[in-house]
């Protein structure tokens, strides 16, 4: 087996050396950046030195972004470079948007195609968006880095795209899990026969069944995490157990509406912080679920491996016309020194929205906890206290148990 280089095969030790030296110089980037307003103004860089300092920096989120996108054009006063220096400016939906370079594998997603085993010798079957969104040029940009080449197919057109594939010789598959199968579908309905073998993946859940009805056609698929303000976050290597983290960016698993990092193995929110020094993110929520999943990948790489998506984050909810927020919920659990966590759980009694508050503490003062409830949630509702540690640890602050049917 052959590595994308020697970064994935570090020891723990080095590695911490190396994050030692890159991480201050990158708080230092954002630090001097107008985007984060000050909220970094008290940091001393050379502080910040491994991911559990960062655990003391505010988390940047999303909403956040789009605000100083509004206030500073393009970009929000995020970037190390002026939008003019870039190659590329997309729009994602928001809209928010997003710079890109040409340099060398900017977004990172070489190693995950190389660990795919795609390369030179190899056309890759480019069925992500090019239009505004920069999904197609991500995969692209990886392509390239690994010498492979790339016809830019987009979606639709599903018997152009069979012709395509079949005159060009395409071998390798990027795009969303499923689409692959309508092509392969088509090209079945067609009488055609492609080449395809490899086939790299993200976007949307793979499924074991759909991941096995590919396995049985000869095509070997493996999965990605990334998105358009980060570039490649984690990849699935062939050894297909979880996903490793890109050495480009440090992951972090906090619980919802917190920058509080849970145990390992409990599900949160992954928060990335990205090497990237033209667009340094510290800190970025992605509103996605995971856990780190403990030990290293069978494939030899050392780098922390998380357990793929597990959900959304943003489990904000409509109760009796008004929307609780996980941040609302952490706020709950700072008031009271007696509180360990909190899960609010949203019901119907008839037509009627109900709240229950289930609260993880050894006090038994249900009254305390419900005028902070009604204080900070702005709503009443059933408390129940429970033993600390028998609330599940899931990820879920808020559970929204409502159907419509």
């Amino acid at each position: 087996m052959t590595y994308y280089d020697d970064l994935e095969t570090r020891s723990t030790t080095r590695r911490a050396e190396d994050l030692s030296k890159a991480l201050p110089e990158q708080i230092a980037r954002a630090k001097s950046l107008s985007g984060y307003g000050g909220a970094l103004d008290n940091v001393d860089p050379s502080s910040i030195t491994s991911a559990d300092d960062l655990a003391d920096l505010p988390v940047l989120r999303k909403s956040e972004l789009g605000k100083a996108q509004s206030a500073v054009a393009p970009f929000g006063g995020f970037t190390t470079r002026a939008a003019h220096e870039f190659s590329h400016v997309f729009q994602s939906p928001g809209p928010i948007y997003e710079p890109s370079s040409t340099d060398p594998d900017w977004w990172r997603m070489g190693r995950f195609l190389h660990g795919l085993g795609i390369g030179a010798g190899d056309i890759v079957h480019n069925c992500f968006g090019y239009h505004l969104t920069p999904a197609g040029m991500i995969f692209e940009s990886g392509a390239r880095a690994v010498g492979a080449a790339v016809l830019p197919a987009g979606t639709g057109q599903t018997e152009l795209q069979v012709i395509a594939a079949r005159d060009i010789g395409t071998t390798a598959y990027a795009g969303t899990p499923d689409y692959l199968k309508v092509i392969l579908e088509k090209a079945d309905e067609m009488g055609v026969e492609l080449r395809i073998s490899k086939a790299a993946v993200g976007g949307g859940a793979l499924f074991p069944s759909l991941r096995d009805w590919y396995a049985a056609r000869g095509i070997t698929c493996l999965q990605s995490y990334a998105t358009a303000d980060l570039g490649s976050i984690a990849y699935e290597s062939p050894a297909a157990e979880g996903l490793i983290v890109d050495e480009g960016v440090i992951v972090e698993i906090v619980t919802p509406g917190t920058g509080d990092p849970v145990p390992e193995g409990e599900v949160g929110e992954v928060v990335v912080t990205t090497l990237n020094p033209d667009y340094p993110l510290i800190r970025f929520a992605t509103g996605d679920l995971s856990a780190v999943m403990a030990g290293e990948s069978p494939c030899g790489r050392t780098n922390m491996r998380i357990k793929g998506w597990m959900g959304r984050a943003d489990q904000t909810t409509k109760i009796k016309g008004m929307f609780v927020r996980p941040e609302q919920v952490a706020q709950l659990v700072a008031s009271h020194d007696d509180i360990e966590r909190v899960r609010v759980i949203a019901s119907r009694s008839g037509e009627t929205d109900m709240m229950t508050v289930r609260i993880e503490s050894d006090s038994s003062d249900a009254d305390a906890f419900a005028a902070s409830v009604q204080q900070l949630l702005k709503l009443k509702g059933t408390i129940e206290i429970v033993a600390p540690g028998s609330l599940p640890k899931d990820g879920l602050v808020i559970e929204d148990t409502r159907t419509y049917d």
